[in-house]
């Protein structure tokens, strides 16, 4: 382990390599989500999807040898469990929420039920760059293989943010998300709008899961999540629903989800677990924090809630 060799100096370095390899799951899947809220509704249902994506591309991969052909289909899978969500979700009288929780069970049943074949089988895992072949160190050079993956995610955040502020169809999101009544005026359709903003939110949650499954921890099992679809919706929250705010937001998610095995690694066993429930906790204060009567929710679409 690299801590063992470095000392208390490794933990640092195991934390920073855990926030690299730990935060584009949070990445893709809270991107996806601030999409959908940016309309007016929230997708409970990722976790779902997350777990339908993780599955989807460990298949292909295994299957064709070509783990960017596994990315592409866990992207296609989560793209029809949005298109469920998006049609079920904007029927009359029916609950966001209860949409979310139903499209939770259905995804993480199907990927558990058509995954059963590949808990064993290993598939290719997905390509790291090199960025740490300038030093001499094994634990540097292993600390800093970046997967490309998560720098398209990096790259998507600002092009997402730039694409609310600056394109007509941002201003239809956001205007749809915001007011549906003035949108409707000016002739947008509410439905299509939202249609398309849940799948590819839910395309680009399902990307998320391919990360989990193809890269870190790059293995295919039914606890792999580890309810990362549900803590980012808490994290878009925290972002206050802007894409840049969500990198940083999964970057420390990411981070606190390092800590617990950096300090294992030095020997520290007495808080393992606690450590390890770091994510959770902060999902936690988060919500507390948010959801105060006393504050309000600075950025939140109008529509949300309604």
């Amino acid at each position: 382990m690299a801590t063992e060799a470095l000392g208390w100096w490794g933990v640092p370095l195991a934390i920073a390599a855990g926030t690299l390899r730990g935060s584009a799951p949070f990445l893709f899947v809270s991107l996806g989500e601030c999409l959908t809220e940016k309309s007016g509704k929230i997708n409970l249902g990722l976790e779902g999807t997350l777990l339908t994506g993780a599955m989807s591309a460990y298949a292909i991969a295994y299957l064709t040898t070509s783990p960017w052909l596994g990315v592409i289909m866990a992207g296609v899978a989560g793209m029809i469990l949005g298109v469920i969500h998006g049609w079920l979700s904007q029927q009359p009288r029916v609950n966001d929420v209860a949409v979310g929780i139903a499209m939770i069970i259905f995804g993480s049943g199907i990927a558990f039920f058509l995954g059963k074949p590949f808990i064993q089988p290993s598939a290719p895992p997905l390509p790291a760059l090199q960025f740490g072949a300038w030093s001499s160190l094994p634990q540097v050079q292993s600390a800093l293989q970046i997967s490309p993956l998560f720098l398209i995610g990096i790259a998507i955040a600002p092009l997402m943010q730039w694409f609310f502020r600056a394109t007509r169809w941002g201003l239809y999101i956001r205007a749809v998300g915001d007011s549906p009544d003035a949108a409707k005026a000016m002739g947008i359709s509410i439905f299509k709008v939202r249609m398309l903003c849940i799948i590819a939110g839910s395309f680009l949650a399902g990307i998320g899961g391919a990360y989990l499954s193809l890269y870190y921890p790059g293995s295919w099992n039914e606890r792999i999540s580890g309810g990362q679809g549900l803590m980012a919706v808490a994290l878009v929250i925290f972002a206050r629903w802007q894409p840049m705010q969500c990198l940083y937001a999964s970057l420390l998610f990411g981070g606190a989800q390092a800590i617990g095995p950096a300090l294992q690694s030095v020997g520290i066993d007495s808080y393992y677990y606690l450590f390890n429930a770091s994510p959770y906790i902060l999902t936690l204060l988060i919500m507390i924090l948010t959801c105060s009567p006393k504050r309000t929710l600075n950025g939140a679409p109008g529509a949300l809630g309604q």
